[in-house]
Parts: C-alpha cells; structure tokens; sequence
C-alpha cells in the first residue's frame, strides 16, 4: 500500500548517522541522496538496494517534529538477531529505547520486535513474525 514514508529531521549529519547504523542489521541501505552542502532540501532515502527507497528523511531544521501518539513505523526485520541487532546500533547512535527487544505476545504467538526513538522523536520499531 505504502509507497514510502519522510520524516523531518534536524540535523542530516547526526540523522545518517543514526540511520545508517541502525536500519543496516534489517538490510536496509541509502538508495539515494542529496547532500549538497547548504542546500536547505538535503535528503535520504533508504530501502533495499535496487528495490528503492522505503523511508526517506529531509532536513527541516525549523520547525520539524514527529508524529503524535499512536504513530509507529515498523520496518520488517529478517530475523530476530536482525532485531537485537537494531535495537543495539540504534542505541549507540543516539536513539533511545523505547521497547527492548523481545516476543511482543499481544500481538502474536511469533511477533517479536525492538522499539526505538531516534534522534528527533520519531519512534521505529523492528519487527519480525515468524515461527523460529
């Protein structure tokens, strides 16, 4: 249904940063970029490479803020080692957590997930549903 989603961030550097660690363990890379310095639209769009970019984050240093409650990106996880292994990366680039990361039993039998905040207050959440 969903062709891709933005979010507005504050700072690219700090931002890529985050992203580039963290989406990494789900297999999830930069597909393309513009970051040409001083150029206020500076953007990135990741999402598996040669498929194009699911999520892309653009620089809105003012005025920029993440969605209200009940908004949660979940990116689809290949494993539940990819999980923990976002949820790790995410914290040590500036995210907090906000979810460990474990079987989610209200959801399911299988579905197990991490939840983070990144740099700017948006909250992205790892998943992964399937029997192990």
């Amino acid at each position: 249904m969903l062709h891709h989603i933005s979010f507005g961030i504050s700072d690219m550097e700090r931002a890529a940063a985050f992203y580039d660690a963290a989406l990494a363990p789900l297999g999830y890379v930069r597909v393309w970029e513009d970051l040409v310095a001083g150029d206020p639209d500076q953007a990135i769009g990741c999402g598996i490479a040669d498929v194009g970019d699911k999520l892309a984050i653009k620089l809105r240093p003012d005025g920029q803020r993440p969605p209200g409650p009940g908004f949660n990106l979940a990116l689809a996880s290949p494993s539940r080692q990819a999980v923990d292994d976002f949820h790790r990366a995410a914290l040590e680039n500036g995210g907090r957590d906000n979810g460990e990361p474990g079987l989610r039993a209200g959801y399911g039998p299988n579905d197990y997930a991490a939840v983070v905040i990144d740099p700017d207050d948006h909250p992205i959440e790892a998943v992964f549903n399937a029997p192990v």
